[in-house]
């Protein structure tokens, strides 16, 4: 098993979460809330509203977003999901547990560092950097920005 920070459409209650669910993706298990060690500029762009970490540390916030434990299958998945290595990256970023539900022994406590992988980005326009920043994505949020479901995309947009 593999731990995957998520900070976006994949968290619970967000657009994507059902994907996390789905057991023909693969095998997950919740394990905390946490945050970023760094700050990390989160930001909401192209004209679907997607929310990118920009490997970028040192600007922005401490990113707050949920681990999980995936099986090679979701992490595959995933890897799919998330366009990976040309949209994200999936890299290793250091975390601050901040409640681990996760059952097993030694357990990190809460304000422990972890490290996890996440989908992050390297291959974004310049002009993103200019763009607000959140520590807590939520596509339902008072930025108005909500994200466009890859069904509901127009391809020749693209």
């Amino acid at each position: 098993m593999t731990q995957v920070f998520v900070y976006g459409t994949l968290k619970s209650g967000q657009p994507n979460y059902h994907r996390m669910l789905d057991a023909a993706n693969g095998k997950v298990e919740f394990l905390a809330q946490a945050r970023t060690v760094d700050s990390y500029p989160l930001v909401i762009a192209t004209q679907y509203n997607i929310p990118f970490l920009l490997n970028v540390p040192g600007k922005g916030h401490h990113v707050r977003g949920e681990i999980y434990s995936v099986d090679e299958k979701m992490l595959k998945f995933l890897d799919w999901f998330e366009g990976c290595p040309h949209m994200y990256q999936r890299t290793l970023v250091k975390l601050e547990v901040e409640e681990w539900v996760g059952e097993g022994e030694n357990n990190p406590k809460s304000g422990s560092i972890v490290e996890t992988f996440v989908y992050s980005t390297t291959t974004y326009k310049p002009e993103w950097l200019q763009n607000p920043t959140y520590e807590n994505y939520d596509s339902y949020g008072d930025h108005g920005l909500e994200y466009a479901y890859q069904e509901d995309r127009c391809p020749e947009l693209d």
